[in-house]
């Protein structure tokens, strides 16, 4: 789902998208002892999930809250974030062997759709099942859980 690295070469705008992330791992830290309390207003739970969803109404305030909480304890982020600074997002679409389905949300506005699929649809991945979402922010298993099961479902069956 809207897999990050599929900028087309010379477009420097994941760069932002990092700093983006950086900012927001500070932010986590601050927010995670208030975690509940943000999470039980309506405004609280819009704010904390404005970037990765469009229809947030339906999240349970426990489980913003508890993304809250786990996106300020994963230890990995920074770590993450600077080796996709510095060495990017190497993939050997020859070592995939299976099918691939890539789901990916209009309204997505971490990973924008289409720039940001761009390697990924023209060099890596043409042949994927690509499933657009309209209407639908950068995590289609929040803003459309239901749908987003039957996407993979459908796809895993055998």
């Amino acid at each position: 789902m809207a897999p990050a690295g599929g900028w087309a070469q010379g477009d420097d705008s994941y760069k932002d998208v990092l700093a983006w992330f950086t900012q927001q791992q500070s932010l986590l830290h601050q927010a995670a002892p208030y975690a509940d309390q943000i999470a039980a207003s309506d405004e609280g739970r819009r704010r904390a999930t404005e970037f990765v969803t469009t229809n947030y109404e339906h999240i349970p305030a426990e489980l913003v809250a508890h993304m809250i909480s786990a996106g300020a304890g994963c230890a990995g982020a920074d770590t993450m974030i600077e080796n996709a600074l510095h060495e990017g997002w190497p993939l050997d679409p020859a070592q995939i062997t299976c099918p691939v389905r890539v789901i990916w949300g209009t309204e997505d506005r971490l990973l924008t759709w289409p720039p940001s699929a761009e390697r990924y649809r023209r060099d890596w991945l043409p042949a994927a099942d690509w499933v657009v979402l309209d209407g639908v922010g950068h995590c289609p298993q929040l803003d459309v859980p239901l749908e987003t099961a039957e996407l993979i479902l459908g796809f895993t069956a055998v």
